[in-house]
């Protein structure tokens, strides 16, 4: 088939042809926009699920919902050791100029103005540009501690926003890599927010641990989001989000790949697109059969050995390694830490340190209490086919 019409074609974060199996998060999304504009309480969301199962492409959906229900949107990913402050800085600043060009907000933009210039300086962010002849305001978003000066400054926006009849909605990308300072000041902004009725919404994604995160930040958490699993797809929505894609493109799939596909790839979003991808270019005729899903497995699993799993055992140190290939050898997750240790001839308090340097990695999460699990699905299968 064309490879140029390869409806399949991955991109980090891209959207896929088919997004299926989502609707039920997207149009509570939309409500809780609708809402959010309208002055009505609504809750924001934190999504969870495992590596490649499509936050990300849900987080940019949620953005173009936003757009369309009238909310401006800014989108940050939390890369490991940056500050929040100088994440929200540029978005903050971009929101508040957007507002103060609206007459009705144009007091609330300048006092925002105002609380920006107090709040670069005292997380020592540098900028260019700076507004002439706007001075600090004293008692503004000038304490440097981020859990005061992000609900002044969220605050503002919201007013400003609501004073013209708009909203915000921020969403954050790998939220797990905040701090637990960050991630408290967060939920603090965004709870001074929900007393205040104002428009403003937060969309975070990231690994599953994030909703305890957030309840060890502030025991209100809990009541201040949804916490959406996302998860891998049921077998008629992954079927649907292969199929539909190929028929568009005016190809059909026989019953027996299609199935193949699905059993193998587990649901798992990613693991769909890339296979999806790699059957479109192999196939030769204007249907996919059987044996063109069963060839083109082992390229598929080759491309994402090199790359989805491969990106993310280089991190590793060899320490770090021989821990994640113990877990991998014991079959399957969930994996008792008394396990692990006992297979690697260790205790479980000298592999303490081991443990929470891979999790702050984002490689692997506690499931339970005793418990750990790969954040990246069928990463056991993967280390099993290097030993």
């Amino acid at each position: 088939m064309d490879p140029y019409r390869n409806p399949f074609a991955p991109g980090a974060g891209s959207r896929p042809p088919e997004l299926a199996g989502r609707d039920t998060i997207l149009e509570a999304a939309r409500v809780a926009c609708g809402r959010a504009v309208k002055g009505r309480s609504a809750r924001s969301f934190m999504l969870l699920g495992l590596r490649g199962t499509g936050k990300t492409v849900l987080l940019n959906e949620i953005g173009r919902i936003a757009e369309q229900e009238g909310l401006l949107v800014s989108k940050v990913e939390s890369p490991e050791g940056e500050s929040l402050a100088r994440l929200l800085y540029p978005e903050m600043r971009k929101v508040i100029r957007s507002l103060s060009g609206a007459e009705a907000a144009k007091q609330l933009a300048t006092r925002g103005l105002k609380g920006l210039r107090s709040f670069a300086s005292m997380f020592k962010i540098e900028v260019a540009g700076i507004e002439v002849g706007v001075e600090p305001e004293p008692g503004l978003a000038d304490t440097g501690d981020l859990q005061y000066d992000l609900p002044d400054l969220f605050g503002l926006i919201g007013a400003a926003a609501q004073a013209t009849g708009r909203g915000w909605i921020l969403l954050i990308d790998e939220v797990q890599y905040l701090s637990e300072a960050d991630l408290s000041a967060l939920i603090v902004a965004m709870h001074k927010i929900s007393q205040d009725s104002l428009p403003v919404l937060l969309v975070g994604a990231g690994l599953p641990q994030i909703a305890r995160l957030a309840g060890e930040a502030k025991s209100y958490a809990e009541r201040l989001f949804q916490y959406p699993a996302i998860g891998p797809l049921d077998r008629s929505s992954a079927a649907l989000a292969i199929e539909k894609p190929i028929v568009e493109e005016g190809a059909t799939i026989a019953a027996d790949a299609l199935q193949i596909i699905v059993e193998r790839t587990k649901g798992y979003p990613f693991f769909l697109q890339e296979w999806g991808s790699v059957v479109w270019n192999d196939a030769q005729g204007q249907k996919i059969t059987l044996s063109d899903a069963s060839q083109s497995y082992a390229e598929t699993l080759a491309l994402l050995d090199e790359g989805f799993f491969k990106v993310r055992i280089d991190r590793l140190t060899k320490a770090e390694i021989q821990f994640v290939r113990a877990m991998a050898e014991l079959g399957d997750g969930p994996y008792a830490m008394a396990d692990i240790a006992q297979s690697m001839g260790r205790t479980q308090n000298s592999l303490g340190p081991t443990r929470a340097n891979i999790i702050s990695k984002g490689m692997i999460y506690s499931s339970d209490h005793g418990y750990l699990d790969f954040t990246v699905p069928l990463f056991a299968e993967f280390m099993r086919r290097q030993s």
